[in-house]
């Protein structure tokens, strides 16, 4: 019976642990990123969520057709500016399958430093120039909440 009680103890342990780094890990990622602000603003685009951290950065929102023609074949272009105004690149996200009074959700994550400002437009093609995409190395996405699990658990199995 001792030997259930004291399991019965490092599981609650286990248990407690976990939910408080859950708490530490949302708290002090949350907390790091700061809003950005918007240089002009257009229509058909609505973003949700644009925070940076002073190495990497996350911009969220929709695309509304709200045109008389489809956008198919079109791209957003995002630029991203310092806070005096430096420009430090931009990324072009393709806009596919979006008839009229249609959404479509994006998502996208990028790594660069001091980033503040964003800017947002629609534009028919991308802008040749090698070294336009090439300044932010944009990332594919951000930890998602199983991954952040699984890393914690690793960790722990390593130092147990």
């Amino acid at each position: 019976m001792d030997r259930m009680k004291t399991f019965l103890k490092y599981a609650v342990w286990i248990i407690l642990f976990f939910i408080f780094s859950e708490l530490i890990i949302n708290v002090g990622l949350n907390s790091s990123y700061k809003n950005m602000k918007s240089i002009g603003e257009i229509e058909q685009v609505n973003i949700e969520q644009a925070q940076a951290t002073l190495i990497n950065g996350r911009i969220k929102g929709t695309i509304k057709n709200i045109g008389t023609e489809n956008l198919n074949g079109k791209y957003l272009k995002i630029d991203i500016y310092s806070e005096r105004g430096v420009y430090l690149g931009a990324k072009y996200y393709d806009i596919t399958n979006l008839l009229r009074e249609e959404t479509q959700d994006f998502e996208l994550y990028f790594k660069t430093e001091y980033a503040k400002y964003y800017k947002v437009s629609l534009v028919d093609e991308k802008e040749t120039k090698d070294d336009l995409d090439q300044k932010i190395e944009f990332i594919a996405k951000d930890l998602s909440k199983p991954e952040i699990i699984v890393a914690t658990i690793i960790t722990l199995l390593i130092f147990w």
